[in-house]
């Protein structure tokens, strides 16, 4: 596996939502001119700091994982991406 970070701001386009609480999952993304469509399968984890949170996702197209941060001023941030090999 080869793990590249990132740490650069994305485009969310479409969402999803799952489970009883309707817990809202990343569906697309653009980032650098490219659209990526994940699976509608991933793992979220909620991160608390003081008074602040952020949501980190691990989502995958089928070809890489993608670690997403969404903060609560809605923006989302692409950390790492995950090749598989």
């Amino acid at each position: 596996m080869n793990r590249m970070n990132i740490n650069k701001d994305v485009a969310i386009t479409a969402v999803y939502f799952r489970g009883r609480q309707f817990k809202m999952f990343p569906k697309s993304m653009e980032y650098n001119g490219d659209t990526y469509t994940f699976a509608e399968s991933g793992l979220q984890y909620q991160v608390k700091k003081g008074e602040s949170a952020v949501q980190l996702f691990d989502m995958t197209d089928g070809a890489a994982t993608y670690r997403l941060k969404h903060d609560q001023q809605n923006n989302w941030t692409l950390v790492t991406i995950t090749q598989h090999a």
